[in-house]
């Protein structure tokens, strides 16, 4: 692997097996919160209103669910430095709750490569990576990612492991043991018929991209330097765009308490400061869990061009827990 003062690693320093260096733990202030409010708008009320996650759970204040998992993509991204893109999420789990002032830390496997298409001279490959996030608490969060990187050499690797793809979602009853116990008495119902897509008529400008990347230890050089992006301009960092939907999701769930799963997270393409984006929500499936319901969405992100024209960016697939 790359030593601490270079760029970081080309596809060709990967093994499968690797565990890579981790970046520096985290214990999570309210500052956080406040911070990751600013960037992305998320009206998570549990993370937002302390007596009132007081009520609900006789815990003190919650870490945004979003901000932790913003955080352990973060302290994986050592391994991607050199990203050219990151392109999907899988089998995420949220195992439990983070509370302000805990520890959050994260650990980061090499899972399989497999060679990718070159890009003119340009040899690249997919990196597949196993995380492990904990708090003090325990286990908080697992899952896989996979990133498109370039490689040194001017030749083929011959890696071909299998990575997959898209996985059929977890029925919802084998999510509920991840269900906090908590009292959802006092939020507002979701009132929402399975099918029944939404489009929240709150469209979002990016902004602030390097500043989340700065405050979760995203290092990926994408998102901080336009030179080093495939185009002539910086990439914003997928995870801000899914940031911005799951904020979107807040405002048209007011019952919203926190998210346990998602099924996947596909970045369709390129996202860039200043980009206008839109959001849909589909509702998939609901089943009664604890004190409320697990909810499956369906949610897609497109950015809106000069014209109203739409180009879809983000397709995500959160299990979310509501009243």
């Amino acid at each position: 692997m790359a030593a601490a003062h270079e760029i970081g690693p080309f596809f060709d320093d990967f093994a499968v097996g690797d565990v890579i260096e981790p970046l520096p733990a985290v214990t999570v202030t309210e500052a956080d919160n406040v911070v990751y409010r600013a960037i992305t708008g998320d009206q998570n009320r549990l993370a937002s209103d302390a007596a009132l996650f007081y009520d609900v759970s006789h815990r003190s204040a919650l870490v945004n669910p979003g901000l932790v998992m913003q955080y352990s993509i973060g302290q994986t991204t050592n391994a991607t430095r050199r990203v050219i893109a990151n392109l999907y999420y899988r089998s995420v789990r949220i195992l439990r709750p983070v509370f302000v002032g805990q520890r959050l830390t994260t650990s980061t496997t090499v899972l399989g490569l497999r060679d990718a298409s070159p890009k003119g001279s340009l040899q690249r490959g997919k990196v597949w990576l196993g995380v492990f996030s904990e708090s003090d608490d325990g286990p908080v969060a697992t899952y896989e990612r996979c990133a498109l990187l370039p490689a040194r050499s001017l030749e083929p690797l011959g890696h071909d492991n299998h990575i997959p793809g898209p996985t059929s979602p977890t029925p919802l009853e084998q999510l509920a043991p991840l269900v906090p116990d908590w009292d959802l008495s006092s939020l507002e119902p979701t009132e929402w018929p399975v099918a029944e897509e939404r489009l929240d008529p709150l469209r979002d400008h990016i902004d602030l991209a390097p500043a989340l990347a700065r405050l979760t230890f995203n290092q990926a050089a994408v998102h901080r330097d336009a030179h080093a992006s495939p185009s002539s301009r910086r990439l914003v960092y997928g995870g801000h765009v899914q940031a911005l939907a799951q904020a979107s999701l807040t405002r048209l769930v007011p019952g919203f308490a926190t998210v346990v799963a998602w099924d996947g997270c596909d970045h369709l393409g390129p996202a860039h400061e200043d980009d206008l984006v839109e959001f849909r929500h589909t509702l998939v499936e609901r089943e009664p869990a604890g004190s409320g319901e697990l909810l499956r969405f369906e949610c897609r992100g497109a950015v809106v061009d000069a014209d109203g024209a739409l180009t879809d960016i983000l397709h995500w697939t959160p299990v979310v827990w509501a009243r």
